[in-house]
């Protein structure tokens, strides 16, 4: 199974790169799969590449998702056998 999630752009430190934003946790990330690409855009990252962008709506949406799927499944991992 592959995830790729959303993170939104922070920084450009140089042509095909990324410096991205998620929950606090940053990373820089190429862009060479993707074209036009400004600071304060949402992509979707794997594995350390940008595969597409994604509008803030869509981006933010699925952030919430996850969030709440961490927060349900984060107590039971950490309870007790």
């Amino acid at each position: 199974m592959c995830l790729a999630v959303p993170a939104r752009v922070v920084q450009l430190p140089a042509p095909d790169q990324a410096v991205v934003d998620l929950d606090g946790v940053r990373k820089t990330i190429s862009l060479a799969m993707v074209d036009d690409v400004a600071v304060g855009d949402y992509v979707i990252v794997h594995v350390g590449f940008a595969l597409q962008k994604l509008d803030v709506e869509e981006a933010e949406a699925t952030l919430a998702l996850l969030r709440e799927i961490g927060a349900t499944v984060a107590p039971a991992a950490g309870a007790a056998p």
